[in-house]
């Protein structure tokens, strides 16, 4: 009797143990029956929506790059130390949009067509388009027409390279440019030039490792690059993530006046010297035949000229 409970126990426990799998399997069937389709089905749908999303944020990234934001990456170390080669810096394009033109010390990039660069460089146009593209994302150089600069002169400055201490002077003021490249002096090459209006002088941080407008002085435009040429203002070094940071004004320009305000010291001593009211020679007071003073006795600032 025993044997035959204990069998008929386990007969029933086995019975029992099978039907809770075969509910189990049968429970899970139908989830699987009704989730499986649908899994694939939403598999299928996630891949065109995968497909959709890249080409609108790629468009929306083009969008950005073009009209506000453009990625733009440092080939070279002209203006090291603030950049370094293989930065991304992102640079602002409606900086200047309203109303506002650049100032003295922003790092501005510029279309040197014209300026730094007289010929165009002809391209496959698909490979132009393509290269433009990675370029406006910052996945590859920029074109060879675009320069990245610090302004030092705008409009109407008269800036003169180099006063006794060896700085360059801007209207009269020397400026204390700390921003340098350790070692480098401001130029070792003079120059005294006023910047014709509309446009700008720009020199590399890294003064002796930089193609700037001190090297386009007698080209056409004197290496003046016009206003309407930049593209925009570096404001932010966006990679690498070590070297993330917002590119702070410089306090170099602070005590520059403007053209009209000069102060004239050291080498433009004679920059603006007008008579002062009384000054004016008296009746009778003419000079004397042949004491005219000869042309060429009174340096004058010639605009986009280089003296001395």
């Amino acid at each position: 009797m025993d044997t035959e409970a204990r069998q008929t126990e386990r007969d029933r426990s086995s019975a029992s143990h099978d039907g809770t799998e075969e509910g189990s399997r049968f429970a899970c069937s139908p989830r699987s029956s009704r989730w499986l389709p649908g899994v694939s089905g939403l598999s299928g749908l996630s891949w065109g929506r995968v497909g959709l999303l890249g080409l609108a944020c790629g468009v929306f990234a083009l969008l950005l790059s073009n009209f506000v934001v453009q990625p733009f990456l440092i080939p070279s170390g002209s203006m090291e130390p603030t950049l370094q080669v293989g930065d991304r810096v992102l640079v602002n394009k409606v900086a200047y949009r309203f109303g506002t033109a650049p100032e003295r010390g922003d790092v501005v990039v510029f279309d040197g067509t014209g300026s730094f660069v007289q010929e165009p460089t002809g391209e496959n146009p698909v490979t132009g388009l393509l290269h433009g593209a990675a370029a406006a994302l910052g996945l590859a150089e920029p074109a060879e027409t675009d320069f990245v600069k610090r302004v030092v002169g705008v409009g109407g400055d008269r800036v003169v390279c180099c006063d006794k201490g060896g700085r360059v002077e801007v209207n009269g003021r020397a400026v204390d440019e700390r921003y340098l490249y350790a070692g480098d002096a401001p130029s070792s090459v003079p120059f005294d030039i006023v910047v014709p209006r509309g446009t700008l002088w720009v020199m590399g941080d890294h003064r002796s490792n930089s193609r700037d407008s001190r090297d386009h002085l007698g080209d056409p435009g004197g290496g003046m690059v016009p206003v309407d040429k930049v593209i925009g203002r570096a404001d932010w070094i966006g990679w690498p993530l070590g070297r993330w940071a917002a590119l702070e004004p410089t306090e170099a320009f602070q005590g520059v006046r403007g053209p009209g305000d000069a102060e004239p010291t050291g080498a433009g001593a004679d920059y603006g010297d007008a008579a002062a009211p009384g000054d004016e020679a008296a009746p009778g007071d003419e000079a004397a035949p042949g004491d005219e003073e000869t042309p060429g006795g009174m340096e004058t600032p010639v605009p986009g000229g280089v003296h001395g």
